[in-house]
């Protein structure tokens, strides 16, 4: 089924991880998809605001148009706020709130004109409930959740739905670093049990929930924070299933 056949969509983050797998995806579905990242053919900083809106407006001359826009560019970070350095606070801010601020903002100045487009940002279940130590990356992606309800309430009448997905524990390379490093590689196997499907989850399937929110699958879907997380957030397991004979 070729959903995006004839369509322009720009990944933001769209070199690695889940923003390559949801490129392929596209892709896969017949998209014209474009690629945003520090690396890779198109090359842009989605902090420089002059880089990004430059990019944007090329992507119109060369094809036409923007149907999509997956803001998957994002950085780790964080700590306990009494020690956090106020550099990588900002740091982590700049990355993860306002560069999909202004990767929204420089697609709508295309979705306005033409009174069509989807938006997907990327959050993460660390936007919807707290984690320990996340102070800065937590508050970066509360901060997406809620401005994409807002987008979504400003431009539904121009035809623009705007929506966003909040994954559990992807495996991905930014996902080994961070659970690879001194000090969090113990904790791995607490956070895979958290997930009550009882596996991380895998890049293709964030993938997929992009896919489905950016198509006209959706097309009465807006403003809703998607939570694809392998049951992560849906209460505390104890293990007491175990006793009812409901483990796998």
């Amino acid at each position: 089924m070729k959903r995006f056949q004839g369509k322009v969509a720009v990944v933001t983050g769209g070199a690695s991880g889940l923003g390559e797998a949801t490129c392929t995806r596209l892709a896969d579905e017949g998209a014209t998809v474009v690629p945003f990242d520090l690396t890779g053919d198109t090359s842009v900083d989605v902090t420089n605001e002059a880089s990004l809106a430059a990019a944007f407006d090329k992507v119109v001359t060369d094809h036409g148009h923007i149907d999509a826009l997956a803001t998957f560019a994002g950085t780790p970070g964080g700590g306990p706020v009494h020690g956090l350095d106020a550099n990588e606070w900002a740091r982590v801010i700049e990355v993860n709130l306002t560069g999909t601020y202004l990767s929204c903002k420089h697609a709508l100045r295309h979705m306005v004109e033409q009174k069509s487009g989807s938006i997907v940002t990327v959050a993460s279940v660390e936007g919807i409930e707290g984690t320990e130590g996340g102070s800065a990356y937590n508050a970066s992606k509360g901060g997406v959740v809620l401005l994409t309800k807002n987008m979504a309430i400003d431009y539904g009448r121009l035809g623009v739905r705007v929506n966003c997905v909040c994954p559990g524990f992807i495996d991905t390379p930014m996902f080994r670093d961070v659970m690879g490093s001194e000090g969090m590689s113990q904790y791995r196997e607490e956070y895979r049990e958290h997930h009550k499907l009882g596996r991380f989850g895998h890049p293709e399937e964030i993938a997929s929930a992009a896919a489905f929110l950016l198509s006209d699958d959706a097309s009465f879907v807006t403003g809703h924070a998607l939570v694809v997380d392998g049951g992560y957030t849906t209460g505390m397991r104890t293990g007491l299933s175990s006793l009812m004979g409901l483990d796998g």
